[in-house]
């Protein structure tokens, strides 16, 4: 998909507003040459006053790439031209589930989507200088929004097997309590959709994005 923008997009000034090893490690994978600021956006957005899961990820990745372009962009040197905000939740019955506060949290939610399916929802904020499609005008730069849903099935998980994975304290840091790409792969039967995206960034709607953008 991106393969006939490389030329255009190696001589783009890439940021990536997460720390998140996950969509470090995918953006790597797709070839793109970035460097991270995180964003020290709250995320303190009211959930309540959103009416579906998918727009209010969608707010927090604008808001996280808004916050870093705002730092940068006074420094000319090192003012972006790209710049890539993502959040990721997942959601079943209407709730909202982020990462767990403690190990207690973690194995509520697990125990929650234990034998359940849930949906990952991932948001996506482009902001960039130019006029891409299908965008709003915020400031001096431009937003585009997207996200991706997918439907994971969780096994039947017994309380043993929940304490043992929150023990590793790989759920501690992850939306749901779990890691599709580590050893919470195990707990997950199947899905439904797009697997990077359950990881932190959807790449093929990433990738379509960015292909539209740069080819307007």
């Amino acid at each position: 998909m991106l393969e006939p923008l490389k030329h255009i997009l190696s001589q783009q000034r890439i940021v990536l507003c997460s720390a998140s090893p996950r969509r470090k490690e995918l953006l790597n994978q797709i070839g793109l040459n970035f460097r991270i600021v995180p964003s020290n956006f709250e995320e303190n957005l009211d959930k309540s006053s959103f009416n579906h899961p998918s727009a209010y990820v969608k707010e927090n990745a604008k808001q996280k790439a808004i916050d870093v372009w705002r730092r940068l962009s006074g420094d000319k040197d090192n003012e972006p031209d790209l710049i890539i905000g993502a959040d990721t939740i997942v959601t079943m019955d209407n709730k909202i589930y982020e990462k767990p506060l403690n190990e207690e949290d973690a194995i509520d939610m697990l125990s929650q989507l234990s034998g359940t399916k849930h949906t990952v929802y991932t948001g996506v904020a482009l902001l960039t200088k130019s006029q891409p499609t299908n965008s709003e005008s915020n400031d001096n730069f431009k937003v585009t929004t997207f996200h991706e849903g997918t439907d994971v099935f969780v096994a039947q998980l017994s309380p043993e097997i929940i304490k043992a994975y929150v023990k590793t304290k790989e759920p501690l840091d992850k939306a749901g309590g779990y890691a599709i790409q580590a050893r919470g792969a195990t707990l997950i039967e199947s899905i439904k959709g797009c697997y990077f995206n359950v990881m932190g960034l959807p790449i093929y709607s990433l990738s379509k994005e960015l292909y539209d953008i740069y080819t307007d």
